[in-house]
């Protein structure tokens, strides 16, 4: 699937890796990016930049309603781009109670899932098109100074591959992309060197391009991959270090 041509859907384009994706979406040459945001006004500048080809639409992925709208405002879409996604900063036990967790598998799980139902009968009218999930290499490992992102992350790890399996037949590209820490507004308090997003947006269309399923962008996400299939219990030790405060 050529990025040039295409009709992109991205959330949580108000900032950090959505932004990326849809600068980096433009440069490739796509016709129409739809960029939204729970607060559509932080987007204007993306719309001056990009006259006639960013439109700001206003989507809460944890909304029903909005999601609704969004799938029939956007008719012509043949690639989503499931970037919306929150880290509370919080451990399993230490938290003092669930509203971390609930917040996190509420949209970094479920409300990717909503968008992909939404969007697959759209994908599969216009030729089956590709969907990008914005996950995490801690998908694969627990980090417990954010124990509860590790678990809301796994959990679409395997929507993602769930999602893949059902929609191989209409012709559907999904794709996994598995970062370590990057250098956004969600991981202010991870030390560097971080992956910056124009690195990780690009990698993730790269892989729609070359119909790569799976990637880990960037020499953290890279070297914990490798790890895990040297000696997985090893790199969860070593991350058993890191606890939350």
């Amino acid at each position: 699937m050529q990025i040039k041509g295409q009709v992109a859907l991205v959330t949580g384009a108000n900032r950090g890796i959505g932004r990326a994706f849809v600068e980096g979406l433009m440069a490739a040459g796509a016709t129409t990016v739809y960029a939204t945001a729970r607060n559509p006004e932080r987007l204007t500048d993306l719309v001056e930049r990009y006259p006639g080809k960013v439109v700001a639409l206003k989507l809460d992925i944890t909304n029903a309603a909005d999601i609704a709208a969004a799938a029939e405002r956007c008719r012509d879409v043949s690639l989503l781009v499931n970037n919306a996604g929150i880290n509370q900063q919080a451990g399993l036990i230490r938290a003092g109670d669930l509203a971390h967790a609930r917040a996190e598998i509420e949209t970094n799980y479920l409300g990717p899932l909503a968008m992909c139902r939404a969007f697959a009968p759209i994908l599969k009218a216009n030729g089956g098109g590709a969907i990008v999930n914005m996950l995490s290499v801690l998908a694969r490992v627990n980090l417990p100074m954010y124990g509860s992102l590790s678990a809301s992350k796994a959990a679409a790890l395997s929507m993602t591959q769930g999602v893949r399996a059902e929609l191989a037949a209409q012709g559907t590209l999904v794709v996994g992309v598995l970062p370590g820490a990057c250098d956004t507004e969600m991981e202010p308090n991870f030390p560097p060197p971080k992956l910056p997003p124009a690195d990780a947006a690009g990698a993730a269309l790269d892989a729609v391009e070359r119909g790569i399923e799976d990637i880990y962008p960037g020499d953290m996400a890279t070297g914990m991959s490798q790890g895990l299939a040297a000696d997985p219990k090893a790199v969860e030790k070593d991350l058993a270090k890191y606890l939350p405060q």
